[in-house]
């Protein structure tokens, strides 16, 4: 067997006070080989991310590495001065941050920072050489229109986009070791998908090795070949994917596995892992887990688990792994010093129904109608900011929101998603068409008469951590919307909501006094769910909601949501990339490519026969956690048209792997199939295409 890549020993990372440290990183040991990709799996506070710094040695001020070795090619990173480590950086070893917003220089275009990666690390300080290498690279990670992207800064990239961008600055260098945090978090399915072929043939052509940070178990189970569950700073399991997924052995691994949404748990409830991660700066004294674990006994809480070797790439720390476990586990520990924390949807009593003498809506009477809803974005040229175009990101869709139902948005990428549910807030000017909220036109309204309907429609941004102010305290973010719609004007009565918000979404209410960048991206996006709630909204625009939590904590939000809708009457407009999620929690299912809804329909009909060729390319792209069960996927020709300059015809001809003459020249006319299906294709196999209330200028 050859030596492995990366060997890290007993690896130490502490935050803080060194009178009271918090352990991010506790005694971790693993390896990575050549070629390899290792995934380490758990919750967010669990130390994956402080893992990832800490082997680049990019720890925050506070942090600092007291014991362990990292070893990268013979090479130990640890004793290298900070000049030596920059050459590693970026050249040897790499990696793809968890936030992409964040990681890019704002004032600087896409083209500029990759050129700069590839000056620095292939030693060629030509600057049309670097433009060239990084059109390739943004044309290898799938970026659309790559030689326009060069000159955009990254505020003007979708979430996607930015972190496609990420990952070509990443392998500009040609590293060896390439850390992934979360890398496909922000991509839908047919980029992830394309994201991890081209590591998968990076790999096989330079024999690039991989440490994949992730919550997404479908991705891990389709990429990785080993991986480690990490909780609490500790690793708790290591094993060949294949082997975990068929028998994981750690309660913890179990409870992971049990949290994933699926159809099949569509009308009940998601298994949620009860309490949070421990704080790291508490002292443990026997098994860091056993304040959440269902099948814990005496021993668990007054011993230290030792690290158990059971096969080849096969360990365990946990007592019940040992041959004389099995009786003592049939006797579980009854009484817990530390009750854990309820799930989130137990907290909920507080909140209130619509007031009485607002008309409850029915499923016949939509809550929120759009018609032809378009967003144009002008494109100006020269010093008198001449128009020569226009960006259609939204072009014409027609859907309709009902309360206490959910209608999940569905797309690639820079398909438009984020933008139609900031068109529908009005968060961005509509160019055409009409959002009527209970009867009420909304397009035109001035700002101050749209104010009275803040309250009523709420947003979860996609980037948790660039909608929330740096420089404010979570509580004040959190009561900001009570404060500035005068729903609780004092600092006292404020408080009180934001720490009954904060548990309702699995936070300690003490929270409230830290700083954003004090939390975890999962933990930042639960932050962001809470501001959402404050006001007691009747409708949520959910953008991507969940994209940045891990299993465990996403089948907590998941449950409150549905316990919200369902108890409130809520409607959500849920634009997510996840169809497992979709599956689970939506009612209808709209898919868009390129500004316009190709399909639409209930939830069950859409996934199960798919009508539209780019809803089964969709589908055949979603990773699946069974290893055994391998997937078809359906290749798309290309790279997602501009919508600057859309295809004429149907706009999915291009990369249609079933096209036709007529697909070509005319957009297709809108098939009916039965009274809630809607199908834009020609080769829609049944249906009569007649014209309906849905219909828009195409």
């Amino acid at each position: 067997m050859t030596e492995p890549l990366l060997q890290v020993t007993g690896l130490t990372t502490e935050l803080g006070d060194p009178a009271k440290p918090a352990r991010v990183v506790d005694g971790l040991s693993l390896d990575i080989r050549t070629g390899e990709t290792f995934a380490l799996l758990g919750e967010s506070g669990c130390g994956k991310s402080m893992t990832a710094l800490s082997l680049m040695r990019l720890l925050p001020p506070s942090g600092r590495i007291t014991a362990g070795s990292v070893r990268l090619g013979g090479t130990e990173l640890l004793s290298l001065t900070e000049a030596e480590m920059r050459q590693v950086r970026g050249g040897r070893m790499a990696m793809v941050f968890q936030e992409p917003q964040t990681s890019l220089n704002p004032v600087l275009t896409v083209g500029t920072q990759i050129g700069e990666a590839v000056r620095l690390h292939q030693g060629d300080s030509r600057q049309q050489r670097g433009a060239e290498r990084a059109v390739e690279l943004l044309r290898a990670v799938g970026i659309p229109d790559p030689e326009q992207r060069l000159n955009e800064y990254p505020h003007q990239l979708s979430g996607g986009m930015k972190q496609r961008v990420m990952i070509a600055m990443a392998l500009a260098g040609d590293p060896q070791l390439l850390i992934a945090d979360e890398p496909t978090t922000a991509l839908d399915v047919t980029i992830q998908a394309q994201v991890l072929r081209l590591l998968r043939d990076v790999q096989s052509k330079t024999g690039l090795a991989v440490l994949l940070i992730t919550h997404d178990l479908g991705v891990v189970a389709e990429t990785a070949e080993r991986l480690a569950v990490m909780y609490a700073g500790q690793i708790v399991e290591t094993a060949p994917v294949a082997d975990f997924f068929a028998q994981p052995l750690h309660p913890y691994s179990r409870s992971l596995l049990e949290s994933l949404p699926d159809a099949g748990k569509r009308g009940g409830r998601l298994a949620v892992i009860p309490g949070r991660v421990p704080s790291l700066d508490a002292k443990f004294q026997g098994c860091r887990f056993v304040d959440r674990c269902p099948s814990a006994i005496e021993r668990c809480r007054l011993e230290v688990p030792e690290w158990r070797v059971l096969g080849e790439g096969r360990g365990v720390r946990c007592h019940l792994a040992e041959p004389d476990a099995a009786e003592a586990s049939e006797h579980p520990v009854s009484d817990r010093t530390s009750a854990p924390t309820p799930e989130p949807s137990t907290v909920t009593s507080d909140l209130k129904s619509p007031s009485s003498d607002t008309p409850t809506e029915t499923a016949q009477v939509p809550l929120l109608t759009m018609r032809g809803l378009q967003v144009h974005f002008p494109i100006h040229q020269g010093v008198l900011r001449r128009v020569v175009g226009h960006v259609r990101a939204v072009d014409g869709i027609s859907l309709d929101l009902y309360a206490g139902r959910t209608l999940a948005l569905v797309g690639e990428s820079g398909c438009g998603k984020t933008t139609a549910g900031k068109g529908l807030l009005q968060l961005v000017p509509p160019t055409g068409g009409s959002v009527r909220y209970r009867g009420q036109e909304l397009i035109g309204l001035s700002h101050r008469r749209l104010r009275s309907f803040r309250k009523d429609l709420q947003i979860v941004f996609q980037d948790p951590f660039a909608s929330m102010n740096p420089r404010m305290l979570v509580g004040d973010i959190i009561g900001e919307g009570l404060q500035s719609l005068r729903l609780a004007p004092k600092r006292a009565e404020r408080m009180h909501r934001v720490a009954e918000l904060l548990e309702l979404v699995g936070l300690d209410p003490a929270s409230a006094n830290r700083y954003p960048h004090e939390f975890s991206g999962g933990q930042r996006q639960r932050l962001c769910i809470a501001r959402a709630l404050a006001v007691e909204p009747r409708i949520i625009v959910c953008d991507e909601p969940t994209s940045a939590l891990d299993v465990s904590v996403q089948a907590q939000i998941l449950n409150l949501l549905k316990d919200l809708q369902e108890r409130l009457g809520l409607a959500y407009f849920f634009i997510t990339h996840d169809l497992s999620v979709v599956s689970y929690l939506a009612h209808e299912i709209a898919v868009m490519y390129l500004g316009r809804v190709v399909e639409h329909g209930q939830v069950d009909a859409v996934l199960d026969d798919p009508r539209h060729p780019y809803t089964r390319a969709l589908l055949s792209a979603v990773p699946v956690v069974d290893p055994e069960r391998r997937r078809r996927i359906i290749l798309l020709n290309g790279d997602m048209p501009s919508p600057r300059h859309p295809p004429s015809g149907c706009h999915f001809h291009p990369r249609c792997p079933e096209v036709i003459e007529v697909c070509r020249h005319h957009y297709p006319v809108e098939t009916r199939i039965g009274s809630t299906r809607r199908v834009c294709c020609h080769c829609a196999a049944t249906g009569v295409s007649t014209p309906s209330a849905f219909d828009s200028k195409n």
